[in-house]
């Protein structure tokens, strides 16, 4: 049934919630998991030198790495097929792109990482995957 499950993270505590119920989900399905990391670089689309907008990206990218390590190792312990994937750009737009490139059957994801303004300006990313998601979505509340 779900051969491929990909997991998006941003390392928040429901978005770790979430990545419980994949592991879960894939060690008795058998199923692949593809953890993905967005480096979200619509919030400093503004920021006004170079110098900054990198120094961002970098600290960004840091916690990817953090992340991404502690889905690996969660999913090596159980002899879980694992791949990790890191991209740049919009969330929800790279999310559901890659959940059509890699043909997931299943995305779980956590209700909501970013909260207040950043939340109420950028509108829910599980909410956009869900409305344009090629394949169903498992949301893990809080």
């Amino acid at each position: 049934m779900y051969r491929k499950i990909l997991i998006p993270t941003d390392g928040s505590d429901t978005a770790n919630k979430a990545v419980t119920h994949a592991i879960n989900l894939a060690e008795a399905l058998n199923a692949e998991l593809h953890a993905m990391y967005v480096v979200d670089i619509s919030a400093f689309a503004g920021l006004p030198t170079e110098i900054v907008w990198e120094n961002m990206k970098n600290l960004l990218k840091s916690e990817s790495d953090t992340a991404m390590k502690s889905i690996e190792k969660k999913a090596t312990e159980k002899e879980i097929k694992f791949e990790k994937i890191v991209k740049e750009g919009v969330p929800a737009e790279e999310i559901v792109k890659t959940a059509k490139e890699i043909q997931a059957d299943l995305i779980v994801m956590g209700t909501s990482g970013r909260t207040g303004l950043d939340k109420f300006l950028l509108g829910s990313v599980a909410e956009k995957i869900i409305r344009t998601s090629p394949c169903p979505v498992l949301v893990v509340h809080k």
